[in-house]
């Protein structure tokens, strides 16, 4: 694997510019990725002038004030082509300095594709990313750094003939050339193999590869910073307490705790076998044994990014001034204790779940969600929160 930390030989030369002159960043991805808003915003506060590229049209990602320009680029499917030319016609048109992939597929692709684009990519070569994404492989990596990961399988005949119990089955990776399937297939629980089989053949059909994994019955945590010379810089650590959709999704509500340091150092020893550099961010679930078992590294702007730049502002920033080649600020740990609500998801848990009925559930989520940091809302960026709200009206009244 390649050093950790990112190349200088960008695929254009770097611009030369003086220590006051204006950064400019892409984002591409989704116009409704919260993590990617979550980092305009941040950036945007750090100086650094925003575009963000989106397949079908702004989106919630484009009507934030952080965005300066909104440009077109396609999903990358099939053999690239469109996505690599609305990437390049967006960066010369803005001179972008770095361009950031929101999301797995948008990620694997900048990096895949660096070649054709004229400004610095934000992420590790295709060989690195690909290793990351790859759930068999990352499992092995983890457990020889010394974490504990579940159980994971290719989804052969075989495999599934010989499992026992319940099974969560998955796709080896979300993203890869050539890929022309539209949208990613979510991991899926099953009570047992016999179940899983059609989820299995769903992923085949699709032109994917199916794992098997144990499940991991647990809380849902995660360790974020920007891994650079061999460190992670900049640590934040954080426990989820409401999931959606439930009971296996991302995180609704979320908190900051203090870093474990033994796990931050097996974390950094598997960054640095797997060549990483940048942001990163491990996910875990923890069960009643206490052990943290790895289950993702999402190795792009993730769910609750809002919560790390609240607690440990400029975790985007410092990323963009290390792909940059530029010195990167000093970035102490996350302060403990701050709270995150991704509110719309939250409310649609309570509505499910009930806890304690359905008035006591969205008290208790309403009582949360103040003074927490939120994904979208924020009463300086209006934008986004406009966006959204119109559109779940428009699209409940399309659906009657």
């Amino acid at each position: 694997m390649t050093a950790d930390r990112p190349p200088l030989d960008h695929s254009s030369p770097e611009r030369e510019r003086s220590p006051r002159a204006p950064r400019r960043a892409l984002i591409v991805g989704t116009g409704r990725d919260r993590g990617a808003l979550a980092a305009a915003r941040s950036l945007g506060r750090a100086g650094w002038t925003v575009g963000v590229g989106t397949p079908d049209g702004p989106g919630m990602l484009g009507a934030t004030r952080a965005a300066a320009v909104r440009h077109e680029v396609p999903r990358p499917r099939g053999d690239g082509a469109a996505f690599i030319d609305g990437v390049r016609r967006a960066v010369t048109e803005k001179s972008y300095d770095v361009v950031f992939g929101a999301g797995d597929d948008w990620m694997a692709a900048v990096s895949a594709y660096r070649r054709h684009i004229p400004a610095a990519v934000a992420h590790p070569g295709p060989e690195v990313v690909a290793a990351a994404l790859d759930k068999i492989g990352l499992a092995d990596r983890a457990v020889r750094a010394g974490l504990a990961a579940p159980r994971t399988l290719a989804a052969t005949d075989e495999a599934l003939a010989a499992w026992d119990g319940p099974v969560v089955v998955k796709c080896r990776a979300h993203w890869a050339p050539g890929q022309t399937r539209p949208h990613r297939i979510e991991a899926k629980l099953f009570p047992d193999a016999r179940a899983a089989a059609g989820q299995v053949r769903r992923i085949l059909g699709a032109g994917a590869e199916p794992v098997l994994q144990a499940p991991v019955r647990g809380t849902l945590g995660a360790l974020i910073g920007v891994y650079h010379d061999g460190r992670l810089r900049g640590r934040v650590q954080q426990t989820t307490s409401r999931l959606w959709p439930t009971p296996n999704g991302v995180s609704a509500r979320a908190q900051t705790v203090p870093v474990d340091e033994a796990l931050a150092d097996r974390a950094e020893a598997l960054l640095r076998e797997l060549g990483w550099w940048g942001l990163v961010e491990l996910q875990f679930l923890t069960g009643d044994d206490g052990v943290p078992q790895l289950i993702d590294l999402n190795g792009r702007f993730f769910g609750s990014m809002a919560l790390a730049e609240a607690a440990r502002p400029g975790l985007a920033d410092a990323w963009g001034r290390l792909v940059l080649g530029g010195p990167v600020p000093r970035l102490p740990d996350a302060r403990p204790g701050v709270r995150y609500a991704w509110l719309a998801g939250d409310m649609r848990r309570a509505a499910v779940e009930r806890r304690g009925g359905l008035a006591a559930d969205v008290v208790d989520t309403l009582r949360w969600g103040r003074g927490a940091q939120h994904s979208v809302w924020d009463l300086r960026d209006l934008g986004p929160t406009w966006h959204l709200a119109t559109w779940r009206v428009r699209n409940g009244a399309e659906s009657r």
